[in-house]
């Protein structure tokens, strides 16, 4: 059972494992440049799992002690997740002890596969959906440890590897825009980051924004549409 739902799984996050492989050896490079020991990039992927706030977290962790913005950062970088969860509950059910795993590594594209394909027949879903998320979080703690100890014998110019971030958020809004019937979401995104960024300035403009698209994207702000599938088995 366990041997099907992993061969099941396995070619599905090939994809995943391209990217995070490059993006994760991009984040141990720059973890190692700013004078950390391998173990914080391996330790902070285990455990943070959240490749969006381990690269945020680089710079509160050169910065002064700021518990409480750490913590509305991480709140609102990762704020997505609380969607993520309420449209999973169904898809959770019945899984046993391994939703709790299912919850605690659930990333952006753990979640696009475990929402979007069905396992065979023959394969139990929970292992399916388990070892969809297992793989891909080991793809990420392997990049990025493989990036910090390459970091050690690799010296170059690491100024600008902070964009790859950036690029890769930039990349993911062009393919959802692509994909997406629906793009009021992606204007409000925009607006209400240029107006926070307009108004804030570029220091002081991220958690505001966040907030704002939280509060516009909330269900009583805007009603889901019915997706086009049919219901009918």
């Amino acid at each position: 059972m366990k041997a099907k739902a992993f061969k099941a799984a396995f070619p599905h996050t090939l994809p995943i494992c391209v990217g995070f492989l490059f993006l994760g050896m991009s984040y141990g490079f720059l973890m190692r440049s700013k004078g950390f020991s391998f173990v914080y990039p391996m330790l902070m992927s285990l455990f943070i799992f959240a490749g969006s706030m381990e690269f945020v977290t680089v710079s509160l962790l050169l910065s002064t002690f700021n518990p409480f913005y750490a913590f509305f950062l991480a709140l609102m970088v990762n704020a997505r997740h609380l969607f993520y969860g309420i449209s999973m509950l169904d898809r959770y059910k019945n899984t046993g002890w391994k939703k709790f795993y299912l919850i605690y590594g659930m990333c952006d594209e753990s979640f696009t596969i475990n929402c979007a394909v069905e396992p065979p027949p023959d394969v139990d879903k929970g292992w399916f959906l388990f070892f969809v998320t297992l793989l891909n979080q080991i793809y990420w703690v392997s990049g990025s440890t493989l990036g910090a100890l390459l970091g050690y014998v690799i010296h170059f110019d690491t100024t600008g590897i902070e964009f790859v971030m950036t690029a890769l958020f930039v990349v993911m809004f062009i393919n959802q825009w692509e994909e997406a019937t629906d793009h009021r979401p992606a204007r409000i995104g925009l607006i209400c980051s240029l107006l926070s960024l307009l108004i804030l300035g570029a220091k002081a403009f991220i958690l505001p924004s966040l907030a704002l698209i939280i509060l516009c994207l909330s269900p009583g702000k805007i009603p889901a549409r019915p997706s086009n599938r049919s219901n009918q088995p």
